[in-house]
């Protein structure tokens, strides 16, 4: 697999410099002073990859075009965001660029409910909490109806966690909710979060799906068109978030998104932690069941607590097969070069490390820490060689 690495730009703190000691060759990188959903003009596409070429790197991956939430809903200007993102595909292929990531999270992103969970190692790493989120989204934003969304005993605990919580960590779950992590589309205040989720209040999961497949049929042909492999990343994390149903989270999901554009221009990131937050997703059959449309792929780990909490976990060690991961991976990879396919090399990143050593006292983006990285990238590596050692198929 390619190594690849996500950097934010000139703004990152993590430096192209750093991306190549870590031992990476490809960059995964996206425009994001331009995210509203607003065509990619060709000179900035041309201009970031430069930059990353000055450095002795590649941009490997677009990560992400976003779609616009008038898309999600097919409402409004959805017409014209629709053609500003054929727009960005078109200027990022004529650039070289020919693996796309994007999501179809409505409203809202990824989302965690602390940046800082310190571990027994004395390091920190994100974690989702389904009774702070609860508590959030009850007492504090105080969505409308939204003790419909859970059972009373999740209630019960939500109340008593917001009680029990001072008036500074409730503005720091605020903050950490909706403030936008890196990679995100948006930000929002708690009014204009309301005033959004009340557009969606009435979408279901079938309609949100369909909306979806309506979003393939107009973009794919045009991948095609221009050679672009257009991967979707699953929800994070994969259930709903405000009542809002997210319709990229299981096997099931993954299956009606193939069918609904059966091209190989329609695929998938594969992310280990997202998918692998829930339990009921089987990764190894689902990395074999889907490897040939497999375009990318997110390589993290989470360990589930149960009751919809979670947090990013080391590489190696979670809850679910990593190795296994690798394995059906490498796997694909060999099985494609067999057939000449010139795309046979599948780009992974190591994703969402841990906060170590001295990036606990620099300013980072939440989970994407230079040491905690750099860490996973190499255990990620030697995994890699140690199945290719192992296993003689793999290694060619």
């Amino acid at each position: 697999m390619k190594e690849t690495w996500r950097w934010f730009g000139p703004q990152d703190p993590v430096s192209l410099d750093h991306v190549k000691q870590a031992g990476a060759s490809g960059v995964v990188s996206a425009l994001q002073h331009l995210y509203r959903g607003e065509a990619w003009p060709l000179e900035e596409v041309l201009k970031r990859k430069a930059e990353i070429e000055a450095a002795g790197l590649i941009w490997s991956v677009v990560e992400s075009i976003p779609v616009h939430n008038s898309i999600k809903l097919r409402t409004g200007s959805f017409r014209q965001f629709t053609e500003a993102w054929k727009d960005s595909l078109a200027a990022t292929a004529k650039a070289g660029i020919k693996i796309v990531c994007y999501n179809f999270m409505p409203g809202v992103d990824w989302t965690r409910t602390d940046l800082r969970w310190r571990l027994p190692s004395t390091g920190f790493a994100l974690r989702f909490d389904g009774t702070d989120f609860a508590a959030y989204d009850l007492f504090l934003l105080q969505r409308p109806s939204a003790e419909q969304d859970y059972p009373a005993e999740r209630i019960a605990a939500a109340r008593a966690r917001y009680e029990a919580m001072p008036e500074t960590g409730r503005d720091d779950l605020e903050r950490t909710i909706i403030a936008g992590l890196p990679g995100a589309e948006a930000s929002y205040t708690r009014t204009a979060l309301l005033s959004l989720l009340s557009e969606y209040k009435s979408i279901t999961g079938g309609e949100l799906r369909a909306h979806l497949i309506a979003f393939l049929r107009e973009v794919v042909p045009v991948a095609e068109e221009l050679g672009v492999r257009l991967a979707i990343h699953p929800d994070d994390p994969p259930w709903s978030l405000f009542g809002l149903p997210r319709v990229v989270s299981t096997a099931e999901d993954v299956r009606a998104i193939l069918a609904g554009v059966d091209s190989p221009a329609n695929g998938l990131t594969f992310c280990v932690g997202s998918y692998g937050a829930r339990a009921d997703n089987d990764l190894l059959a689902m990395v074999k069941e889907f490897a040939p449309r497999i375009h990318f792929a997110h390589l993290r780990q989470v360990t589930r607590e149960g009751d919809r909490s979670f947090h990013e976990a080391e590489h190696l060690r979670g809850s679910s097969d990593m190795a296994g991961v690798i394995c059906a991976l490498l796997r694909e990879e060999v099985r494609r070069k067999s057939e000449n396919r010139p795309d046979y090399e599948i780009p992974m990143r190591p994703d969402h490390g841990h906060l170590l050593a001295d990036d606990i006292l620099r300013q980072v983006n939440p989970g994407y820490s230079l040491v905690g990285r750099l860490k996973g990238l190499a255990e990620l590596r030697g995994v890699m060689l140690g199945l290719r050692y192992a296993i003689p198929e793999l290694a060619d």
